[in-house]
């Protein structure tokens, strides 16, 4: 594990920073076919599209390909339809900073990478002139704030969210809360209405019949991406030297050379990895993994963007 303060920690400085990163990908439809969201069967994400607003003569320099023909032909006048851009559609980012996610083998701990994830998503959206919001939440504490266009209002909850992640320690006596997942998804359903995009951000811990009623809820009337947060080390131990795994209060040193122990410990991450995967894509959910090695920015880009640069 990096002994930088970053690895383990972020900061407020570093968050507003990423802004600089945030290109090259987008959440919105015209994804490449490289993206994780291209050939979406059911798909909702619709972006930005046109509400009609009225009827008129035309006038020089209208577009012809908004003509009405069937008012023209019965009136003997031009006509033509014109819309006008519909409004934005809302983003809010779910960020989880449970102990759970208080982990990390090589670069960063997987605190760090879902606020990069959650800061990177924040700076994009705003950067294309549309309102995000966060639901921040830990074992025992959730944190809403309401979608704005506002740049200072956003570094005031990516500020909570670099507090929450630094009160983040394996010394407390916190205990970790499973339930806290499907708590915080109960809070968004009751405060949002249609046509949001829902960005969560977590490794899923605690995953369970109640969150995925929650997001299949939410999922009929809006847009839900979730970005699955792991380790290397979750998918494969057997190139560690030894580990010490603790609760918090008690420590159990483990040998990767037990061949027996290394093959459980990895089916069983296998195992509850597809079994998220498998119930959110049967409701067209898309799951895009992100581990806490390559960069967060990196990852969004190669995952959304397909290589594109979109500005």
């Amino acid at each position: 594990m990096s002994n930088t303060q970053d690895g383990v920690y972020t900061n407020l400085r570093s968050l507003v920073r990423l802004r600089f990163s945030a290109k090259g990908f987008n959440y919105l439809p015209g994804q490449s076919v490289r993206s994780s969201l291209s050939g979406r069967k059911r798909s909702q994400l619709r972006g930005r599209g046109l509400d009609f607003e009225e009827l008129r003569r035309y006038k020089p320099g209208d577009d012809i390909r908004n003509m009405d023909w069937r008012v023209t032909n019965r009136t003997g006048k031009p006509h033509v339809r014109v819309y006008t851009e519909e409004r934005d559609r809302p983003v809010i980012v779910i960020v989880d900073q449970r102990l759970q996610m208080f982990f990390g083998s090589i670069k960063k701990m997987k605190s760090v990478v879902a606020a990069e994830i959650a800061a990177i998503t924040a700076w994009r959206v705003l950067a294309v002139g549309d309102r995000v919001g966060a639901i921040l939440f830990n074992d025992n504490t959730i944190i809403e704030a309401k979608p704005t266009r506002d740049e200072r209002r956003v570094i005031s909850w990516l500020g909570e969210l670099a507090t929450m992640n630094n009160n983040l320690s394996v010394n407390t006596h916190r205990e970790k809360n499973p339930n806290a997942l499907a708590q915080a998804l109960t809070q968004l359903e009751r405060s949002i209405g249609h046509d949001y995009l829902l960005v969560l951000v977590s490794d899923f811990y605690g995953w369970n019949d109640v969150a995925l009623k929650a997001l299949c809820r939410m999922n009929s009337h809006n847009d839900i991406i979730c970005s699955l947060i792991y380790d290397p080390l979750e998918r494969d131990i057997s190139n560690a030297d030894s580990l010490i795994v603790s609760d918090g209060e008690f420590q159990l040193r483990i040998d990767p050379a037990k061949q027996a122990l290394v093959q459980n410990f990895e089916a069983s991450f296998k195992s509850s990895l597809a079994h998220v995967q498998g119930e959110l894509k049967r409701h067209s959910i898309p799951v895009l993994p992100v581990d806490t090695v390559t960069p967060a920015a990196d990852q969004l880009r190669e995952k959304l963007g397909g290589g594109r640069v979109l500005l």
